[in-house]
């Protein structure tokens, strides 16, 4: 499965250079990109979000956030490893802090101690290691299956899924496919919602989650955006309706192992 995913992301990759006179500067590969986004639109009304219902249906709470805890740890030691790319060593230490407390205390991740402790989660991908070190602005990019990102932001999850140091976690590659499913899973069920609060929301639900997407990415990277945005700010967790379980957006192209 993994396999898969990395070629079809490196396939998607190699076809940013062929869009000429976008409409939009910040998206040349809008014709592209609006085909994935259909892609991903009926994938998810087919199977993505009744499988998230039902798994929200069937499990109680405390097994979700414990799944959740165990993946957030992974992600952790990623964002330790992006940090020390970074040169940003406190982060780094709180990262290291917070996946041995968490790793040892925790139980492998499943409770996060940490948090509680005062140590901040701040989750760090291989895309903002690449913003630090200069490419602070890219154009975007929908991605098969795992939706709104840039071409920067991309290339850091093609880069992360071929090394995928986690591998080493699980007892080959089928439980690794698995794992990585569920994963995917349980971030489809925390934003259970908010592809329904985003259709009522716009007339081009594409548009607007690309320019809201951007808005937040490009302003976590310190980077500019070209002038074609209205000058009212799109948070997208504000459309996530008030009865949908706490939810945190955040694009993390190191979410996929």
């Amino acid at each position: 499965m993994k396999s898969v995913h990395i070629a079809v992301l490196c396939s998607v990759l190699t076809m940013t250079g062929c869009a000429a006179n976008p409409a939009n500067p910040m998206d040349p590969l809008e014709p592209m990109n609006r085909k994935i986004y259909t892609f991903n639109d009926k994938f998810d009304k087919a199977i993505a979000k009744p499988v998230a219902k039902a798994y929200r249906t069937v499990t109680p709470s405390p097994f979700r956030i414990a799944v959740d805890n165990f993946f957030d740890n992974i992600r952790d030691a990623y964002s330790l490893a992006n940090n020390i790319l970074s040169a940003e060593p406190e982060k780094a230490m709180n990262d290291l802090m917070r996946v041995a407390i968490n790793s040892t205390l925790g139980v492998f991740g499943l409770v996060d101690f940490a948090s509680a402790t005062g140590l901040k989660s701040n989750k760090t991908n291989l895309g903002d290691t690449l913003a630090h070190w200069g490419w602070k602005n890219s154009s975007y990019l929908v991605i098969p299956f795992l939706g709104p990102s840039t071409i920067r932001d991309g290339t850091g999850t093609g880069i992360t899924l071929w090394v995928s140091p986690d591998r080493q976690l699980y007892d080959g590659p089928a439980q690794a496919n698995v794992a990585w499913g569920m994963e995917l899973l349980s971030k489809r069920e925390r934003v259970l919602g908010l592809e329904d609060a985003i259709d009522e929301a716009a007339l081009d639900p594409y548009s607007y989650t690309r320019d809201a997407y951007m808005q937040i990415r490009t302003k976590e990277v310190g980077g500019t955006l070209p002038n074609t945005q209205s000058d009212d700010d799109m948070d997208i967790d504000q459309l996530v309706a008030p009865a949908s379980a706490p939810v945190e957006v955040k694009p993390d192209a190191s979410a996929a192992h």
